[in-house]
């Protein structure tokens, strides 16, 4: 047993790195955007990521109580719109923009009820970040993807905190395998219905695994790994970083160029996010934004 120590990645490097795989896997998504359109490319993502994690998970169906199946579905439909939404969001804008919009539904979460000044602080720098974008000014920002981007934020605060809930009646394993099953549920009918999948190749088929890969599965095993080696606190930090991150993937894999507002915009998100970690008095959430 000691020789497989060896191949084991330290926490902070496996929490940087699942933030690379995350976004490298929404770069690769959006590139999927004009064969599939963002719909069909959420549910190619989110049905295959359901297979790999029944496979390897295998969780047993019948164990589980009313209580739980309640609250596993609406776990795995939030988990479902919240994927659906922002990828119909960063089919309208920058990938950086998109992420660090999505950010301000945790930020509003983390400081809600709060009344401190430090916190009134975030709040004016988050807000001064999505000032500085100019959704409704001359340029060429789509006001319709700024607020997609808003809601699926509003989606992740709600899937952290009945992630929260959830954790404490079932196995985390368990809960996300079958939650992503009713995330399934939800987004293939409605790419279906759509006409979205008629452009589907069995070719694309590589391109849908290394997505859910990528999106999923990899950044999952790491982040699970570290939250159990880490301070929460020291999580949610890092967290704080995918904005930067995703601007560089977009850079890099979809030749994003922001305006120098909207790498400002990004910045003032991320310390807003970073920030409110800090000076939180009560445990930051941890739910991760893999799915």
């Amino acid at each position: 047993m000691k020789n497989k120590k060896w191949f084991e990645i330290p926490a902070v490097p496996a929490v940087l790195l699942s933030i690379i795989s995350f976004q490298g896997g929404a770069a690769l998504a959006k590139g999927i955007f004009p064969v599939l359109g963002p719909v069909a490319t959420s549910s190619l993502r989110i049905v295959l990521s359901a297979f790999i994690l029944v496979i390897f998970n295998r969780p047993n169906f019948r164990n589980l109580t009313r209580v739980q199946w309640k609250a596993v579905a609406l776990y795995g439909l939030t988990i479902g719109a919240m994927n659906i939404i922002f990828y119909m969001a960063i089919a309208r804008i920058p990938l950086a923009l998109g992420v660090a919009l999505e950010f301000i539904g945790p930020l509003a979460l983390a400081l809600s009820g709060s009344k401190r000044i430090i916190d009134f602080l975030w709040v004016v720098l988050a807000a001064a970040g999505i000032i500085l974008i100019e959704p409704w000014g001359n340029n060429a920002i789509d006001v319709i993807g700024v607020l997609l981007a808003l809601l699926a934020g509003a989606f992740w605060a709600a899937y952290i905190l009945i992630g929260g809930r959830i954790s404490k009646i079932m196995d985390g394993g368990k809960a996300v395998t079958i939650g992503m099953i009713f995330a399934s549920a939800l987004v293939l009918p409605i790419a279906i219905a759509g006409g979205l999948l008629t452009h589907f190749r069995p070719v694309m088929f590589i391109s849908g695994l290394g997505l859910a890969l990528l999106s999923s599965a990899i950044p999952f095993t790491l982040e699970m790994k570290a939250l159990g080696k880490i301070p929460a606190k020291t999580f949610s930090i890092l967290m704080s970083l995918e904005p930067a991150v995703a601007a560089l993937s977009g850079l890099i894999f979809l030749h994003e160029y922001l305006s120098l507002y909207e790498w400002l915009a990004v910045v003032l998100i991320i310390v807003a996010s970073a920030g409110a970690t800090l000076t939180q008095k009560k445990p930051a959430h941890t739910v991760p934004e893999i799915l």
